[in-house]
């Protein structure tokens, strides 16, 4: 894989957080929801950093897609926590691919987007994977 078509997954990954946060958070009260805004406010963030990235580099970023399927479905605070989890994990793992594709900035910039992905899966999981973003 290039460094580009990483970065392409990365951002794919991240189109995909954006859209399961906005399911996430219909699905949340309180704190939760609170805690649900601000990490797609976060991923928002990664998503314009990515393309801007990508574009340095003379690529096309990939647009998000009209609509995701869900791995399940989500219908109460339990579910969009599992879901949230699960969208944190597929981001850890795509920017884990980058990291290892990269160099320099690019690789200093997924270590670092990769850990925080890795801390907010603990967050909504309660657990920590051993290895964060390699499927073990």
């Amino acid at each position: 894989m290039t460094q580009l078509e990483a970065l392409q997954s990365a951002l794919a990954a991240e189109h995909a957080a954006v859209y399961g946060y906005a399911v996430v958070g219909a699905h949340l009260s309180g704190a939760d929801r609170a805690l649900a805004a601000r990490h797609l406010d976060e991923h928002r963030a990664a998503r314009d950093e990515l393309e801007a990235i990508i574009r340095e580099r003379d690529g096309v970023p990939a647009t998000a897609l009209a609509g995701y399927e869900l791995p399940f479905e989500v219908t109460g605070r339990s579910s969009a926590r599992r879901l949230a989890a699960r969208l944190e994990r597929a981001t850890t793992g795509a920017y884990a691919g980058l990291v290892g594709t990269s160099r320099d900035d690019v690789r200093r910039h997924a270590a670092l987007a990769m850990q925080d992905c890795a801390v907010r899966q603990a967050r909504w999981s309660g657990t920590v994977d051993p290895l964060p973003g390699l499927r073990t």
